[in-house]
C-alpha cells in the first residue's frame, strides 16, 4: 500500500480518519538513532504506528518498535506530542488520516535488528548522517526536538 504525506498543502485530500499513534527515538550506546526506511513511501522514519484499543501509548511505542525493527525497548522519556492539522497522510486504500503522535525516547533491552514487512532497511544512524537521508520534515522535527535535550516535552 502506498503512502503520501502532505504538509500545509491546499491540494491535500480531506481527512476521513483520526489515528492515535506513538513513535520512539531509540538510541544505542554510541548515541546513534534507530531508523527504518519505510516500504510505503521509501522515506526514513522513526519506528511507530497506531494504537490498538487495548494498548497504552507507551505500550504502543514498545510494540511498534518490536514489530518494525525486531528490537525490544524500554521507554525512558518523552520527546513530545505532534498534532499539527496541516499534516495529512493519504494511503492508496482510500484512508486519509490526521495523526495524533506521541513521541517517546527509549533504550534497547533485547531482540535482534531485523527488517519487517513495513520496511526495506533498518539501522542505527549517527546524528551527522541524518541530514543526508530522505525523510519527511515532520520526522526531522521530532529528531530536532530530541537533539535539543529540552527540559520539557514539545507540545504541538
Amino acid at each position: 500500500m502506498a503512502r503520501t504525506e502532505y504538509y500545509d498543502d491546499p491540494d491535500a485530500p480531506e481527512p476521513n480518519s483520526m489515528v492515535v499513534a506513538a513513535s520512539a527515538v531509540v538510541t544505542d550506546d554510541q548515541g546513534r538513532i534507530l531508523l527504518q526506511r519505510r516500504r510505503d513511501n521509501d522515506l526514513w522514519a522513526l519506528p511507530g504506528g497506531g494504537m490498538d484499543l487495548g494498548d497504552s501509548l507507551p505500550g504502543t511505542a514498545v510494540r511498534e518498535v518490536k514489530e518494525e525493527t525486531g528490537l525490544d525497548v524500554e521507554i525512558t522519556g518523552l520527546v513530545g506530542t505532534y498534532t499539527d492539522p496541516r499534516h495529512i497522510i493519504e494511503y492508496s486504500d482510500g484512508e486519509v488520516r490526521r495523526q495524533f503522535n506521541v513521541c517517546f525516547t527509549a533504550r534497547v533491552t533485547g531482540g535482534s535488528l531485523a527488517v519487517s514487512e513495513e520496511s526495506t532497511e533498518v539501522r542505527f544512524v549517527a546524528s551527522a548522517e541524518l541530514d543526508t537521508l530522505p525523510m519527511h520534515h515532520t520526522q526531522r522535527l521530532r529528531l530536532r526536538h530530541f537533539a535539543e535535550h529540552r527540559d520539557r516535552p514539545y507540545l504541538g
